[in-house]
C-alpha cells in the first residue's frame, strides 16, 4: 500500500509498506521550505590516477633595465633623500611616509622616528643632495617581482652619502617601497705621520782649565 502527504510549502513525503511483518520505521528526513531537495546519483568508477610528474620550480626572472630617462632618476632619488632630510630636521616623519607605496606605509611616522633616530641625533645634513648630481653603482632595474631598484652615492665633502633605493608601481607611478642611507668619506683619508720623536739631549762639553798665567 502506498500513502502520500502532502505537507506545507509543498513538500510531497512518500511512504510505502506490505503486508510482512512490520518494522520499526527509520525518522523521516523532510526537506525544509527553500531547500532544495538532494537527489544521490550513481557515481562512475573513478579513473585511476598516476603519480604526477614533479612540476618544475618557476624560474627568478633575471632584472631588466628600467625604461625611464635621467631626469626621471634623478627626481626620484633627490625627492626621497630631501624627504628624509626635513623629516630628521623636523622629527616628523608623516610626509616621508605618505610619500611611500601601500607597503611602505605599513611604517608609522613613530616608527620611522625610530629607524633614523640616530641620522637625527647626528645632525646628518642631505641638503647638498639637491645640487650634487649621483654617481649610481647600480642602474635602475626592474627586479622579478616588479620593483624598480637603484643605488649610488653624492660625492660629497665631507660625508658622502650611500643610498639604496626600491620602488613599487603605484597607479601608473614610482612609489617608495624601500630607503637605505649610509654615510662615509668622500675620499680616502691620508693616513697621519708620525709622531717625531723628542730630540735627545745635548750633552754639555766638560769645562776646559783655564790656561796659567804667564
Amino acid at each position: 500500500m502506498i500513502a502520500v502527504a502532502i505537507l506545507a510549502a509543498g513538500v510531497i513525503v512518500v511512504t510505502s509498506w506490505s503486508r510482512t511483518q512490520p518494522q520499526a520505521p527509520a525518522p523521516m528526513q523532510i526537506a525544509q521550505a527553500g531547500e532544495p531537495v538532494q537527489f544521490a546519483e550513481a557515481q562512475a568508477p573513478a579513473p585511476k590516477q598516476s603519480a604526477p610528474a614533479p612540476k618544475q620550480p618557476p624560474q627568478a626572472q633575471a632584472p631588466k633595465p628600467a625604461q625611464i630617462d635621467r631626469n626621471g632618476v634623478l627626481i626620484l632619488i633627490r625627492s626621497a633623500l630631501l624627504a628624509l632630510d626635513q623629516a630628521n630636521k623636523t622629527g616628523n616623519y608623516t610626509v616621508l611616509r605618505d610619500l611611500g607605496s601601500p607597503e611602505f606605509q605599513v611604517n608609522s611616522a613613530a616608527r620611522l622616528a625610530e629607524i633614523f633616530a640616530q641620522q637625527r641625533h647626528d645632525n646628518v645634513d642631505l641638503s647638498g643632495v639637491a645640487v650634487i648630481d649621483p654617481q649610481l653603482t647600480l642602474l635602475p632595474q626592474i627586479e622579478g617581482n616588479g620593483m624598480m631598484r637603484m643605488a649610488g652615492f653624492f660625492p660629497s665633502v665631507p660625508t658622502q652619502v650611500n643610498f639604496e633605493l626600491a620602488y613599487a608601481p603605484v597607479g601608473g607611478r614610482w612609489r617608495l617601497f624601500a630607503l637605505s642611507v649610509s654615510f662615509g668619506q668622500a675620499a680616502p683619508a691620508a693616513p697621519q705621520p708620525p709622531a717625531a720623536a723628542p730630540a735627545a739631549p745635548k750633552a754639555n762639553p766638560p769645562d776646559r782649565p783655564a790656561a796659567p798665567k804667564q
